[in-house]
């Protein structure tokens, strides 16, 4: 799998039937090893691991219903009381970045209206910060400022 701009962490990762799959440690399931749920992992061991997030404020892969359709967001961080704080996007390390991403994350925070989005691939980073107007940050908050909002 592609090297990631994150930290080394320890995923269990085994074969089964000539697929690959990946332990979730916030769905607690083995999940089918894709190239995006390579850079989901990584997101979810950063956000646990270094940003000492809760997984248990985490939601994977839920359906959200917009304008009467089913979508599925990657990742939602909620607060300690059950609102709403982020949404992370993941794409896989190969594909682009571009206005159909952010156009699609933007559309889930029509129904979420968090205060933070992140747009990654593994490699490109976008976090933002929506109170007060949009900003972009050098980094994702620290569970702490998240959580005290």
């Amino acid at each position: 799998m592609t090297t990631l701009v994150f930290g080394n962490y320890n995923f269990k990762v085994e074969e089964r039937e000539g697929k690959k799959f990946i332990f979730d440690i916030a769905r607690k399931k083995w999940v089918i090893l894709t190239p995006e749920e390579w850079v989901r992992q990584h997101i979810l061991h950063y956000l646990i691991e270094d940003k000492k997030y809760p997984a248990s404020l985490i939601a994977v892969e839920r359906g959200i219903e917009l304008n009467g359709t089913q979508k599925r967001f990657d990742l939602v961080v909620f607060s300690n009381s059950g609102k709403p704080k982020m949404i992370v996007e993941c794409k896989a390390p190969e594909e682009t970045l571009n206005e159909k991403v952010f156009e699609q994350i933007a559309r889930y925070n029509l129904t979420l209206k968090v205060d933070y989005l992140w747009v990654t691939n593994g490699s490109l980073n976008f976090v933002s910060q929506l109170k007060g107007g949009i900003q972009l940050l050098e980094t994702v908050p620290e569970w702490l400022t998240l959580s005290q909002e």
